[in-house]
């Protein structure tokens, strides 16, 4: 498993319980649930995120 640190929440979810939490590592991020941290996590690598998160920016997610 990579190391993953420095884990955040979005500060948008103002203790509503429904949240993930991303971290980053050397060269990958990791996705986990904050109210389930022991259940794992997902990763991706940098690039993919980095899309992921131009296509939220740009609304390629956006349902009509």
């Amino acid at each position: 498993m990579p190391n993953i640190t420095d884990w955040r929440t979005s500060t948008r979810t103002q203790g509503q319980g429904q949240c993930v939490e991303v971290g980053f590592g050397a060269d990958c991020v990791g996705v986990r649930d904050t109210k389930n941290r022991a259940a794992g996590q997902i990763t991706v690598a940098v690039q993919r995120w980095q899309d992921f998160v131009s296509g939220l920016k740009h609304g390629s997610f956006d349902v009509l």
